[in-house]
């Protein structure tokens, strides 16, 4: 089944923009929570899928700050759809660990304490982390790291000119998971969407047309296989990457 994948180079990390849900569903002559719920099984079966690969991170971007601008109805639905789709199965039957990142105090408060008992249920389980990216946004995640440091720097307890990247990686809310290696957007759409800006610095990323309730495992192996037959060059030159040069 993997036969075509070279299993040495599984990206660690991938972070995906699950798009497509709504206009997956009104194609079909459904409402668009129709398609979140499609979606859902989607993110069950890359999950399981990840795991079986090797990969040890995904970040999938759930909820931004701004689908917050979107009808009640559908924000409602989508919070109910959290809260039903948390379920031990998949994290403790793949051995997955779950975290969360976002602006997380503007959700609901069972939708808060929901994703509190699953990162401490499943906090032992190694296999993978899965990322739920929720009422996120990358700016706002960034303004919060500045601020922080800002605030370090008045407080005494972080010189201006110690700042460098590293700094900044450990103020921001992923600071416990490397880079992503890969980014796929599903849906058609080419745009990042405010999502991992300063993370996905040098990340290799894969757009498709596929809506992501059809986004299956061969879908995958796709992104994955178009990602191996890359070269990261990191600024260096092709040469360079060849013989090794660090």
């Amino acid at each position: 089944m993997t036969a075509e994948l070279d299993m040495t180079r599984i990206p660690q990390h991938i972070a995906i923009i699950m798009d497509g849900n709504g206009r997956w569903a009104m194609e079909r002559g459904k409402e668009r929570t129709y398609g979140h719920q499609a979606g859902v099984e989607a993110v069950r079966r890359i999950t399981s899928e990840c795991t079986r690969l090797g990969v040890k991170y995904l970040t999938l971007y759930t909820f931004s700050t701004e689908n917050w601008n979107r009808p009640d109805d559908e924000v409602a639905a989508l919070m109910g759809l959290v809260l039903s789709s948390l379920e031990d199965e998949i994290f403790m039957k793949n051995n997955v660990r779950f975290r969360v990142i976002g602006d997380l105090g503007r959700l609901p408060e069972a939708v808060q304490q929901k994703l509190r008992e699953t990162e401490e249920h499943t906090e032992k389980n190694d296999a993978m982390t899965m990322v739920v990216a929720l009422s996120y946004s990358s700016k706002l995640e960034i303004v919060r790291a500045m601020q922080k440091m800002a605030q370090e720097v008045k407080d005494g307890t972080l010189a201006p000119e110690a700042i460098d990247e590293n700094t900044i990686d450990k103020h921001l809310w992923t600071s416990f998971m490397p880079d992503p290696d890969l980014l796929i957007r599903t849906g058609g759409e080419v745009r990042i969407s405010n999502y991992l800006l300063w993370q996905i610095a040098y990340s290799e990323l894969y757009f498709c047309d596929t809506y992501w309730p059809d986004f299956d495992e061969q879908e995958l192996r796709k992104a994955i296989q178009s990602f191996q037959s890359r070269q990261r060059r990191y600024g260096k030159t092709e040469a360079q990457v060849e013989a090794g040069e660090k």
